[in-house]
């Protein structure tokens, strides 16, 4: 069967990886990844094949995965998350041809913005955006003007891919945008490393989390109006209000 499964594996290991994704992983020949993706779900990929390579090695992989099951092999492509949201679900459909008779299947993970969020408490209760600070694949000034709109729609906002080498002050510089109109003391906070070895949480301000020394293993979050810091089981929470009469 020429099978190829697009896989959101979730925030970390198996644990955190909803019951018909592990169940691609189990049925694939051949599983195609990021190789630290790979590692996190070893559990699953013993003694299958596997081809993963490093960052930036997308579209490498795409190709294999597409070759491969083309070729008649059942393949599961994993993905961080969700493999719609940041992932290779977009590039492995715009990639395929109709000609090759590969079925494709997207499976769904749990994305950052949710794992980071139930971590932190529950900022995006109400309407929420995500927005990605690398400039990789989008125009700086394309970011910006995203920004700009989160804040205008008054909507709690997801930041992903806060801040890399190559990108020192990403995370300042949106912060600084976020200010524009925001006040420096808008709850927010941040996740590292969700479900995974080295697990943080942080509840902040607004101006605090520009300071704050993140990577691409970090997702931040930044309230709106209705969003505040109360204290629960000796923990801080950030909790985004629906409506409801308390």
């Amino acid at each position: 069967m020429k099978q190829i499964f697009v896989v959101g594996i979730g925030p970390g290991g198996v644990d955190c990886m909803t019951s018909c994704a592990a169940r691609a992983i189990e049925s694939a020949d051949l599983v195609v990844g990021y190789e630290k993706y790979v590692e996190l779900v070893k559990s699953l990929v013993a003694g299958k094949e596997c081809f993963k390579n490093g960052m930036m090695g997308e579209r490498e992989r795409c190709l294999y995965a597409l070759e491969q099951a083309a070729l008649g092999k059942t393949v599961s492509l994993i993905c961080s998350g969700d493999s719609g949201v940041y992932g290779m679900a977009s590039l492995v459909l715009e990639l395929g041809s109709d000609d090759d008779g590969v079925s494709v299947e997207i499976v769904p993970g749990v994305t950052a913005a949710l794992s980071g969020a139930a971590l932190l408490g529950s900022p995006l209760t109400g309407d929420f955006c995500v927005v990605s600070l690398s400039n990789l694949l989008t125009p700086q000034d394309k970011i910006e003007r995203r920004l700009r709109a989160a804040v205008a729609g008054d909507f709690s906002i997801a930041l992903y891919n806060p801040r890399s080498r190559n990108r020192p002050d990403t995370l300042r510089r949106a912060v600084s945008i976020l200010r524009e109109t925001l006040p420096d003391d808008t709850p927010a906070g941040w996740v590292r490393n969700v479900a995974r070895e080295g697990e943080e949480r942080c509840i902040c301000s607004l101006s605090e989390l520009g300071e704050a020394e993140l990577d691409m293993f970090c997702t931040a979050f930044v309230g709106n109006s209705q969003t505040k810091i109360v204290e629960r089981g000796g923990k801080k929470w950030l909790v985004t209000s629906r409506g409801y009469q308390l």
